[in-house]
């Protein structure tokens, strides 16, 4: 499946209404996606902003575009979503500039290429968790819920 269907699909296959607003314990989580394929991106946005408590504050499909944004409007982010390959720069350095400047943000990859090696690298450089474009959408959305269910400063696992 490409990373296309799986985010079409998991957006296409949300019931009417958000499912989001049902949890009462749950906030909205304010998202910084950081992915260069426009495509992907509005669906991924459209997928969490419909099937999680997650309103997303802006996009970037850049490094320094992204590392910038977060310099300046980091304190609206919960949630920082990062593709490995970006348009120019890297995924990479995108989590270890949001790692220092904002560590109050859970920060998760993204990615098509989501090996054993470079879940490895991500996480080292101060990722929270990697997901898979082509199969772990569902875990992602999961993971958002449970992220806004969370007590203040407690990551999900």
């Amino acid at each position: 499946m490409n990373p296309r269907g799986a985010i079409a699909d998991a957006a296409g296959a949300a019931p009417r209404g958000r499912t989001h607003e049902r949890e009462e314990t749950a906030r909205s989580l304010g998202a910084y996606v950081v992915e260069d394929n426009v495509i992907v991106l509005e669906s991924l946005v459209a997928a969490l902003e419909e099937l999680a408590p997650v309103h997303v504050v802006g996009t970037a499909a850049d490094e320094s575009v992204a590392v910038d944004w977060l310099a300046a409007n980091g304190e609206r982010c919960d949630l920082v979503i990062i593709d490995i390959f970006l348009r120019t720069g890297s995924g990479l350095g995108v989590i270890s500039a949001a790692r220092r400047k904002q560590p109050q943000a859970a920060l998760v990859v993204l990615s098509n290429y989501a090996t054993e090696e470079m879940q490895s690298r991500c996480l080292a450089s101060g990722a929270d968790r990697v997901f898979d474009k082509s199969r772990d959408i569902d875990q992602l959305v999961a993971y958002c819920v449970a992220l806004a269910a969370r007590t203040p400063g407690e990551l999900p696992h």
